[in-house]
């Protein structure tokens, strides 16, 4: 019996070509038909007011609506029972040091509870209660959206000139906003009033990786080529949680954005640079804080997925850069 030939390294290399192209139409279509053209902004009933300190409800403000602060924190807080307290008492004290320096400076703080567990909630409205709710607002959401989910019904619900996101587990110095501040100003001429400044921990990479494992840093280098080769190239840290945002820039990117879980950051940046909104990156201060939500293999895998999603998503039609309004 006669023994197959193998085929010549030129046919080889020309039939692994041709399944590349057709597993990369194949990941194409499944992207496009299950993407969701246009993620609801709808909030439930129980979603359209806060209760004030002293127990009543007020409907929530839109982003539509002009700005009467000066400045918005949107913390997003999902099961932050144990980490939120520190984190509010350091802002809050910077918060209110600044207005006493700058009587003119005014702010709120809207915790947003991502369909908590526990009582989280119940911690944020001591805050409330304590400041006024024209300072801490407490936003519940009835079921868990995701950090990006929640994060947007916050900046939806803001009344701030500049609007800051700001992770509920405090591990960015909250005084840092001034290096995020002068980031934002140093943009300026802001074109239609829109700008980015993003705190980044890019400059302390060479610390964390001696304190990681082999495994994680070899992650850590496969998300940053991702999201590099797909979506962001200027921005060397996508992923920290202090970002400022001019009011306009939040409301065109917000009410496009997409993606409700982590990568939200990257769409998010991946939207303003289509769109050419300035985008600054600034060295912030940052402390590792133990009860991370993110499980390391399977986030980054969930993550990688996205990344390739929202490039592809994107480039098929499939999602447009088309802004919408919160109802």
């Amino acid at each position: 019996r006669a023994m197959a030939l193998p085929l010549p390294l030129h046919e080889a290399a020309a039939v692994l070509a041709a399944l590349a192209v057709l597993l990369l139409v194949l990941i194409c279509m499944i992207a496009h038909v299950t993407a969701i053209k246009m993620p609801t902004l709808h909030r439930r009933e129980e979603e359209k007011f806060f209760v004030n300190a002293e127990g009543r409800k007020e409907s929530v403000p839109s982003i539509h609506d002009p700005p009467t602060m000066e400045l918005s924190v949107v913390v997003p807080s999902y099961n932050e029972e144990d980490r939120l307290p520190l984190m509010m008492d350091e802002a809050l004290d910077y918060l209110e040091k600044r207005q006493k320096r700058d009587p003119s400076f005014s702010y709120e703080v809207i915790v947003v509870d991502d369909g908590s567990k526990d009582q989280t909630t119940k911690v944020a409205m001591k805050y409330c209660k304590k400041y006024g709710s024209n300072k801490v607002r407490v936003l519940s959401l009835v079921k868990n959206r995701g950090k990006g989910g929640a994060v947007r019904m916050g900046v939806l619900s803001s009344r701030g000139k500049k609007i800051l996101m700001a992770d509920a587990d405090g591990a960015t110095k909250f005084a840092d906003i001034e290096k995020v501040e002068e980031g934002l100003k140093n943009l300026q001429p802001w074109p239609n009033q829109m700008a980015i400044s993003c705190g980044s921990r890019a400059h302390l990479e060479k610390d964390s990786i001696a304190k990681r494992s082999y495994f994680r840093t070899l992650l850590m280098y496969g998300f940053h080529f991702l999201v590099w080769f797909l979506c962001v190239k200027e921005i060397r840290d996508t992923q920290c949680g202090f970002k400022l945002l001019t009011r306009e820039a939040a409301l065109r990117t917000f009410t496009t954005l997409h993606v409700e879980r982590w990568a939200f950051d990257v769409e998010l940046l991946y939207i303003a640079q289509h769109l050419r909104i300035p985008i600054a990156e600034v060295a912030v201060n940052w402390t590792e804080i133990e009860g991370s939500k993110l499980v390391p293999f399977w986030s980054w895998l969930q993550m990688g997925k996205d990344l390739l999603f929202i490039r592809l998503r994107y480039m098929t039609g499939a999602w447009q850069l088309e802004t919408r309004k919160c109802n």
